[in-house]
């Protein structure tokens, strides 16, 4: 089952998913960009701060075994922090999350990852995102991320198919 975060009483749940799947990235993004925990409580509350929203998909049990966040800017929306537990992976729980944010907006949809985690990035391009321009890369991070460069350097977005740079202008 699919439903909204409560952040009073799943913040921590979506600290440890995130700081656990993130695991995934040791030794794949830049080390200059890792750190432990990769998300500390006090960014994930910033983030939220923010804007961003976070979804869970629960188990037959109510266990949260994934998040996934949207974030609603301007004329776009971002999928933000998608995460499935390590030991829940490759069961479709990420793909039902995604499914059920883009059906929450009309608006085009961004997607930012690292630009080695291939596996993101396939997973993402299953579902019908295709990755833009690193020109159009760079704007876009600019635009609606607030990173350092040298994440903007090391990452990629990608969108969905009804997005048109001319959106922006």
């Amino acid at each position: 089952m699919i439903s909204k975060c409560n952040i009073e009483t799943d913040f921590d749940t979506i600290c440890k998913i995130i700081n656990d799947a993130s695991n995934a990235y040791k030794g794949i993004i830049p080390p200059d960009r890792w750190k432990e925990p990769y998300m500390p409580a006090e960014e994930l509350r910033t983030q939220i701060a923010e804007g961003v929203e976070f979804w869970k998909y629960l188990d037959d049990n109510d266990e949260t075994l994934g998040v996934m966040g949207i974030q609603h800017k301007n004329v776009v929306t971002l999928i933000r922090h998608a995460y499935v537990r390590t030991r829940s992976r490759q069961q479709g729980i990420g793909g039902k999350l995604l499914e059920h944010l883009v059906a929450m907006t009309k608006t085009p949809i961004l997607i930012g990852t690292w630009a080695d985690a291939f596996w993101a990035i396939d997973f993402y391009r299953k579902y019908g995102f295709h990755q833009v321009s690193v020109d159009e890369k760079n704007k876009l991070l600019q635009i609606y991320w607030s990173i350092p460069e040298r994440q903007v350097e090391s990452s990629v977005v990608l969108a969905s198919a009804n997005w048109n740079l001319s959106t922006l202008k």
